[in-house]
């Protein structure tokens, strides 16, 4: 008798969800998700991300029921609950999907591979994206993944036939876990969430989205706020990409050409999600490493990226950061704003990482452990490969250098959003908010806000800073053996509608600042 095993991870849904259309097919079945120890330890974990899935397990377990299939949660390592369960049930077949995440997945599925091997078990793993394993060229990959993202979706299951004989506990409370309980506003779980999440951005908020997703005032709801749900998969991509290619076409047919217009350019950044997943796939080494070696070695703590070997002041610089108190406005603002709500848009990210990277100096690696925790969303491929184009260590992208001043002054000119999050600066007027460390002590004054004391002083000279930092990697691209790296990037990973940028002139005194183009990616 065949009895199918579905593995759950980051695929909380019931719709769209190959393994369980093939558990189907099977005369018994059963569905389990483990809560691993090592998830749990990890440096990227944060409570906010077991609240999201423990809402997303209630709702899926309830509706699996009503087909038929029971869905257990256990504590366990993977390989050892595995093996549970195949001694409680016998399963013949594991069914899951395939996962591009941290190294601690990667080492956990060989191990994975390895047992199944061992007990006679066959394990089949499944796209549930554009990401494709074992991939040998980059040439044609835009089109595989439009193959895939056209492909109809997979139906769920009438129902299964239930592997009997086990009672489905309990789901375990954050507390049984020994964490903390998460205290963040950010998004809540489930698969209806994600949909009604869907619906709302396509038929109401996102008709200005390629304005509004600058500003972390109108992204708030003119970003699609769908990336929790794709990070933990209780929306399929491929549900994204249809649903909007569809209301794209509708808008078209209506005449609304401002909507067909802001659709086009978010169905562009799902495009671009699988673009920077691949790249962890292809060489998880860079959740650890720079793309290009060149670039090893020029910040503090490249050697021990886990723990630096910072000096003094380097970790003075580093908690300021983390904690919002660097003494730049927005840079504040934006930090404070995610550490409570778990979420902010991709511009204001792009400005934590900048300025982490050139006027502070700080290695990417820590710098991204902390935002993973801080991101409900955390999604390791786009993460790391972010954290080093924002950093400056691929070799092949354009430094992208953002001014905390002309951010503010750019994204928030009337101060609300600042004034929000940082409330030291409440009284100070509009004109003095982007660089309050300009003001004569008479306005601090009468602001209620002295630099220094009520709210700190920024933390270099941001101008020089930036130089200081830009030169010093320029100095490293021009190096032969950084241009010969830099080849090798742009051939494994580039997405073939760009080259390598133009070899780097000499230094200018007043080097333009670049912006992302990327767009939401989160």
């Amino acid at each position: 008798m065949s009895t199918a095993l579905v593995w759950l991870k980051r695929d909380l849904r019931l719709h769209d969800h190959a393994p369980l259309m093939q558990a189907a097919a099977c005369e018994r079945a059963a569905a389990v998700y483990f809560i691993e120890p090592e998830w749990l330890a990890s440096p990227e974990f944060d409570p906010q991300h077991l609240r999201f899935v423990l809402e997303s397990l209630a709702e899926l377990r309830a509706r699996l029921q009503r087909r038929g299939l029971p869905l257990h949660v256990r504590v366990r390592p993977a390989v050892q609950g595995l093996a549970e369960l195949q001694q409680e049930l016998g399963f013949t077949h594991l069914f899951s999907h395939e996962e591009t995440g941290p190294g601690w997945t990667y080492a956990r599925d060989l191990a994975v591979a390895v047992w199944c091997r061992a007990q006679g078990v066959a394990w089949l793993e499944t796209p549930q994206h554009g990401v494709v394993r074992r991939l040998r060229s980059r040439a044609g990959w835009a089109a595989r993944w439009q193959a895939r993202m056209d492909t109809p979706e997979c139906a769920p299951p009438s129902g299964w036939r239930a592997a009997g004989g086990l009672c489905e506990q309990a789901l375990p409370s954050p507390a049984d876990l020994g964490i903390a309980p998460d205290r963040r506003a950010s998004q809540r779980g489930g698969e209806r969430a994600a949909r009604a999440t869907l619906e709302s951005f396509l038929q109401a908020r996102g008709q200005d989205y390629r304005r509004a997703l600058s500003s972390p005032l109108s992204a708030e709801a003119g970003c699609s706020r769908l990336s929790p749900h794709l990070a933990f998969g209780t929306l399929s991509l491929r549900r994204a990409h249809q649903a909007t290619e569809r209301r794209i076409d509708a808008a078209r047919g209506l005449g609304e050409r401002d909507w067909a217009y802001a659709l086009r350019g978010f169905a562009g950044r799902l495009r671009w999600h699988c673009h920077f997943m691949q790249k962890l796939e292809d060489e998880p080494a860079i959740e650890f490493r720079a793309f290009a070696p060149a670039f090893d070695g020029l910040r503090p703590g490249d050697e021990h990226p886990e723990a630096p070997p910072w000096d003094a002041a380097a970790q003075v610089r580093f908690a300021a950061w983390c904690e919002g108190r660097t003494g730049w406005p927005m840079v504040d603002a934006c930090m404070r704003s995610l550490c409570a709500t778990g979420w902010l848009n991709f511009r204001m990210r792009a400005l934590l990482v900048s300025v982490a990277a050139y006027p502070l100096w700080l290695h990417w690696r820590p710098v991204g452990l902390h935002l993973a925790r801080q991101f409900l969303d955390f999604e390791a491929g786009i993460h790391w490969s972010q954290l080093q184009m924002q950093s400056g260590c691929t070799g092949i992208n354009a430094l992208r250098v953002y001014s905390p001043t002309k951010q503010a002054r750019d994204q928030d000119p009337e101060g609300h959003f600042i004034r929000r999050w940082v409330p030291e600066l409440a009284g100070v007027p509009t004109e003095w908010l982007a660089e309050p460390w300009r003001m004569p002590a008479s306005v601090q004054q009468r602001a209620g806000c002295r630099i220094g004391s009520d709210y700190p002083a920024p933390l270099g000279d941001e101008r020089a800073a930036i130089r200081e930092a830009k030169d010093r990697l320029w100095a490293a691209r021009r190096s032969p053996q950084a241009r010969a790296q830099a080849d090798a990037v742009q051939q494994k990973h580039g997405s073939r509608k760009s080259g390598l940028p133009p070899s780097p002139k000499p230094r200018a005194p007043r080097a333009p600042l670049v912006p992302a183009t990327q767009g939401e990616l989160f």
